[in-house]
């Protein structure tokens, strides 16, 4: 079976390919962003915290990029102290990243927002293993993943964010999952629609704490497949299909 790079496991030097450095392109990839209000992911700290945020404004006259504030008044001060923040989004099926080491308050359109220079540089990911698809909300697809105990082991169920062809993340609202880099959760379910059972080991490649607008603590596992089967992965891309030609339809006005 041939190895599937996921983007959570690629090195700072094997992203050098994917990045724009022509500021025009730079400057229509942000205000994409902002024109199709997806939303971008910000982290600090090496990753240790994250917040929601979108683009606002592009100001290329003033090499300037508004986006909006963070739902803390302690969160915006902690962005504000930092000098390594990095930005992740998606658009057009293509992730995208960018970082900055300054990230200040201020206030557009007479409202509370933060700026940051125009990036030098941005990385946009768009191999077809670097893709990944949320998964539906409303139908949330489960994984158990079974984690040592006084009592032996114990099953902990997640709901999954996204599913690439390389790995998954899953919301840990609990906390219960030990999310240290390298571990290696073994015989995890992942139940998916229609009564598939995808069984594999789960690497844990990165782990991202962010509060949401409505104030509550989220913890997101990046995990990679580990020694999955080739059936398994094959129930895999078909479930990525199927959620492609869902949104498609969505996209279309066939589905609501």
């Amino acid at each position: 079976m041939r190895t599937i790079i996921d983007p959570d496991n690629v090195a700072d030097n094997e992203m050098s390919p994917y990045q724009v450095q022509s500021r025009r392109e730079i400057i229509a990839l942000l205000r994409s962003i902002g024109q199709q209000k997806q939303m971008v992911t910000l982290h600090l700290n090496g990753g240790r915290d994250s917040v929601l945020t979108s683009v606002l404004e592009v100001d290329e006259d003033n090499n300037i990029v508004y986006i909006d504030v963070a739902p803390s008044e302690l969160m915006n001060r902690r962005i504000a102290e930092t000098t390594n923040l990095s930005f992740e989004t998606v658009l057009d099926h293509i992730r995208i990243l960018f970082f900055s080491t300054s990230v200040k308050p201020c206030t557009h359109n007479g409202l509370p927002a933060l700026y940051l220079a125009i990036p030098a540089t941005m990385i946009r990911l768009q191999r077809r293993e670097f893709y990944r698809v949320a998964t539906p909300i409303s139908t949330p697809v489960r994984c158990v993943i079974q984690v040592p105990s006084d009592m032996g082991m114990e099953a902990v169920t997640v709901n999954l964010q996204n599913v690439s062809g390389g790995g998954i993340a899953v919301l840990d609202d609990k906390k219960a999952l030990d999310n240290t880099i390298g571990l290696i959760y073994k015989d995890c379910r992942i139940y998916l629609p229609g009564n598939t059972v995808v069984t594999t080991s789960l690497e844990v490649r990165n782990s991202h704490d962010y509060t949401l607008a409505n104030g509550k603590e989220m913890r997101r596992i990046g995990c990679l497949f580990s020694d999955m089967p080739a059936p398994m992965l094959a129930a895999i891309q078909r479930y990525i299909t199927k959620l492609e030609r869902e949104q498609n339809a969505k996209n279309n006005g066939l589905i609501k």
